[in-house]
């Protein structure tokens, strides 16, 4: 099986699927409301200039996260560079 990675650990072009979500629960709420539940693939985008914060697409739309918020992201990297 499989194991399961922080989403802060994938490169750009790498998609993923999200797997849990930690952190205190307004956090986890935060994340519900911009899509980020288990379940949903999850493109990593870009990393800012000085590697915080990194944008993502999901659901159709682009999102930024900081590293500490990504950290809190269980995925599953999809086999490929681009999944």
């Amino acid at each position: 099986m499989t194991e399961s990675i922080q989403l802060h650990l994938l490169q750009p072009g790498q998609r993923a699927t999200i797997t849990k979500i930690n952190g205190a629960s307004a956090l986890r709420r935060r994340f519900i409301e911009m899509g980020i539940v288990k379940g949903e693939t999850i493109l990593i985008e870009r990393h800012a200039p000085l590697g915080d914060p990194v944008e993502y697409f999901i659901k159709g739309y682009h999102l930024a996260l900081r590293k500490e918020e990504a950290a809190q992201i269980d995925v599953i990297l999809h086999e490929g560079k681009n999944g």
